[in-house]
């Protein structure tokens, strides 16, 4: 595995062995400055040699690829998991706020509606993947001399996809063209019948449904179906099951049709020598050269250098919510809302600490005031669901991301 280097002055150098490592920090002339990639500072001049090093990028709005080479050799491989729970927290944020209007509690005044926003203005879930995009991108500049940056960019036809024959004026001509709302083209699609008892309960008010909640899966035509008012009432009183599911979504799409060029606007602001790609050709070089479909991989021949040695080993990063600040949890018990935040810190020990437990490295997933922790891995296998606080062993305090190393594919 190798070590990440800085100068005096926290400036990246090349990456060394573990053996040289060792010996700079055995004999004092290096400091440990992280972990988890391993990097340490020199405490004395350097040369400061360095070569061609092309980071390639993987943008994507569920995962993130990374990987830094130079013409022979693969230097850092990474997966960024991204956080796609922005939507659900700011719908159940705005629930709370009208519920505590209801009620005889403090809260804020509610705001006009249709407030003008700036042309700038994106969405709140769009913000954090550039910026955790960002975010990935920097830390690797942290760790090593990256003299280029390529990025994949991805454009995604959407009404291509769901008509292969569309063409010219067409594309303003969409599905419901001609209907006064949504609700008028649902009822006519649907032939004005009930999609569960097909019109056998005789009742003619007729109501549209969310297949998927309205928060999560929005006011989308294949997300809507109709059902008679009957039928609507049994559903949501548990007394019927409805067996139908959502078409495909486009919301990844969506996402990536929205942030990719602000994404790259944002890079050329920040460092020299970007350039972008785009996923035909990534998909081209990666069948050419027999590679496996997988994230960092992908990242490796966006850099540029597919025929460099790969490394044994990647960063399979996730990142989590800093904070939460809910007071309350939703349910009440006994006509009680019961508080929702725990001790800062249990037994010396925070959630989504990476501990270690029988020698097995993993994370704090959930925790109790008594010292019993449920432990886990990034990806989801139980170590334990309550070991106790005297057999762990705190190996890095919880940041933003968390990283853990995996064995690379073979091919």
């Amino acid at each position: 595995m190798l070590v990440y280097v800085l100068n005096k002055n926290k400036e990246p150098l090349m990456p060394c062995k573990p053996a040289k490592a060792r010996k700079l920090l055995q004999n004092k002339k290096a400091q440990v400055i992280q972990r988890k990639p391993f990097t340490i500072q020199l405490l004395y001049g350097s040369s400061g040699y360095k070569q061609e090093i092309s980071l390639g990028v993987d943008t994507g709005s569920k995962f993130i690829g990374l990987s830094a080479t130079t013409e022979k050799k693969e230097l850092y491989a990474s997966t960024v998991e991204l956080r796609n729970d922005i939507v659900k927290l700011n719908s159940d944020r705005r629930q709370n706020r009208k519920s505590r209007r209801s009620r005889n509690t403090r809260h804020r005044k509610p705001r006009f509606d249709n407030r003008r926003k700036s042309n700038h203005w994106i969405a709140p879930s769009v913000k954090h993947k550039i910026d955790t995009h960002l975010k990935s991108i920097d830390n690797v500049y942290k760790i090593l001399p990256v003299s280029k940056l390529v990025v994949e960019v991805a454009n995604f036809d959407i009404q291509k996809i769901n008509n292969p024959d569309i063409s010219g004026k067409e594309y303003q001509q969409g599905e419901q063209l001609g209907f006064l709302n949504i609700r008028q083209y649902i009822l006519y699609r649907d032939n004005y019948t009930c999609q569960c008892c097909k019109g056998k309960s005789n009742d003619f008010v007729l109501n549209i449904h969310h297949i998927e909640s309205k928060k999560t899966g929005g006011d989308s035509p294949n997300n809507l179906i109709t059902l008679c008012k009957t039928c609507h009432n049994k559903f949501h009183k548990g007394e019927i099951h409805l067996k139908f599911n959502r078409k495909k979504s486009f919301r990844d799409a969506s996402f990536m049709n929205v942030m990719k060029w602000r994404l790259y606007y944002k890079l050329i602001e920040l460092y020299s020598n970007v350039s972008v790609t785009f996923g035909y050709i990534t998909n081209y070089i990666r069948i050419k050269h027999g590679l496996p479909k997988e994230h960092y991989v992908d990242a490796r021949c966006i850099s540029g250098n597919p025929s460099a040695k790969p490394l044994d080993y990647y960063f399979y990063q996730k990142k989590v919510r800093c904070h939460n600040r809910k007071i309350h949890r939703y349910n009440p018990k006994k006509g009680k809302r019961l508080l929702n935040q725990a001790p800062y810190k249990v037994k010396g020990f925070r959630l989504y600490d990476n501990v270690s437990y029988n020698g097995q490295e993993c994370f704090i997933w959930g925790r109790r005031r008594s010292g019993y922790f449920s432990l886990k891995k990034l990806d989801g296998t139980i170590i334990h669901n309550s070991a106790s606080y005297k057999k762990l062993k705190l190996l890095l305090p919880r940041k933003g991301y968390l990283i853990e190393t995996r064995t690379a594919a073979t091919f």
